[in-house]
């Protein structure tokens, strides 16, 4: 079997590795934060940092992947980052200083994933619906790392949070090197010219439809699990209604093939948006409806399975051959940067001034905003 059949296998071990991380950290690093004494403002300030750091990083990282085929090399260099910068939290105190390092790992990791999803791209020759079967891995880290680090709060406390992180992320470090090395691609003849696809009306609107998702989703990542636990739910239960999104996540992609097929991007990001909408306004009025909020939290599959996957291969048409890794690198940089940051912090200053069902109303009308956006220009 030649190295390409390799490939991904390579890059689903990557996946799962990332994402397993992750499916400790997002969930539950509120929690850690909250443990040390910081308050709402202050929780928001430092989960707004890897998304300001997305802001202005990955398309620094991608114009120079783009410009020296260095792919491989930032992954593994984005991983050391993060295990390094979650290393150095033992050592800080502040909430400050703790926001500190989360900019500057955030900043330093931020071209990984960006180009891991260009390289999956250009692995599966740009067929979206064969990126859901390798991404599916990353879902099923998720998963397991959830359920399993609730279970384990809720015996040991979330202090432990962070040596959960650290060790998590040695093993992305490890999994980075499986990442497919990929040439700098020759200039095609009228080739696109990054600042043209740009200028394009509905690239802008594309692009502002994504943010709203990613600011829709603010309170959700901020204060979700903080949320549950203030209206009585455990550890454990916090992790099962993060765990049902994501593994209706999973069974979108594993469907995504056919969803492709059937269904164009501007629908399937219409129905995401949509869906965003009525998740985030029953969380908002139901909180303590565990049915309701299992329905709700089923959607995701849509808020993100359905949108990411969408979204991705939209920035892949609009961004061809030699200016694919700045369009995923953009994309990251407006969605999950800029959208991600005004989020946080948005959720913030409405969580501790309004309180949190009005934090998840507005989150709702993001969500019909986006609607709207794709609805209005978005043709691909």
């Amino acid at each position: 079997m030649n190295a390409a059949a390799h490939v991904p296998a390579r890059l689903g071990a990557y996946y799962f590795a990332y994402f397993t991380y992750a499916g400790a950290l997002v969930p539950y690093f509120s929690l850690w934060l909250a443990a040390q004494g910081y308050g709402a403002a202050q929780i928001a300030l430092v989960l707004a940092m890897p998304q300001i750091a997305r802001v202005f990083a990955p398309s620094l990282w991608g114009w120079l992947a783009d410009h020296t085929g260095r792919q491989r090399e930032i992954v593994v260099f984005g991983a050391f980052a993060v295990f390094a910068g979650f290393a150095a939290l033992y050592a800080v105190r502040g909430a400050a200083g703790v926001a500190l390092v989360m900019l500057v790992l955030s900043v330093l990791a931020a071209g990984a994933i960006p180009l891991v999803e260009a390289a999956t791209l250009a692995a599966t020759q740009g067929q979206a619906g064969r990126y859901g079967p390798i991404r599916l891995w990353g879902s099923i880290g998720f998963i397991l790392a959830v359920l399993g680090t609730g279970a384990w709060l809720d015996h040991h406390g979330a202090e432990t949070v962070l040596d959960i992180v650290v060790g998590l992320a040695a093993v992305v470090c490890a999994a980075s090197f499986g990442v497919p090395a990929r040439a700098r691609p020759a200039e095609a003849p009228g080739a696109a010219r990054l600042g043209a696809v740009l200028r394009r009306g509905e690239v802008l609107a594309f692009f502002g439809a994504c943010m709203c998702m990613s600011v829709a989703h603010g309170a959700m990542y901020a204060f979700f699990s903080i949320y549950l636990d203030a209206a009585g739910y455990s550890k454990a239960m916090i992790g099962v209604l993060w765990t049902l999104g994501v593994v209706a996540e999973v069974v979108l992609f594993l469907r995504l093939p056919q969803l492709m097929r059937r269904f164009s991007l501007r629908a399937l990001l219409i129905a995401s948006f949509l869906c965003a909408a009525v998740r985030f306004a029953a969380i908002g009025w139901a909180v303590d409806m565990l049915a309701v909020l299992a329905v709700a939290q089923l959607l995701h599959a849509a808020t993100f399975g359905a949108f990411h996957a969408a979204s991705i291969a939209a920035v892949h048409r609009l961004f061809p051959g030699r200016i694919a890794g700045r369009g995923q690198a953009i994309y990251t940089s407006l969605t999950y940067g800029l959208g991600g940051a005004a989020g946080t912090l948005i959720a913030g200053w409405t969580w501790e001034s309004l309180g949190p069902t009005p934090s998840f109303l507005l989150s709702a009308m993001f969500g019909v905003v986006g609607a709207a956006l794709v609805a209005w220009k978005f043709r691909v």
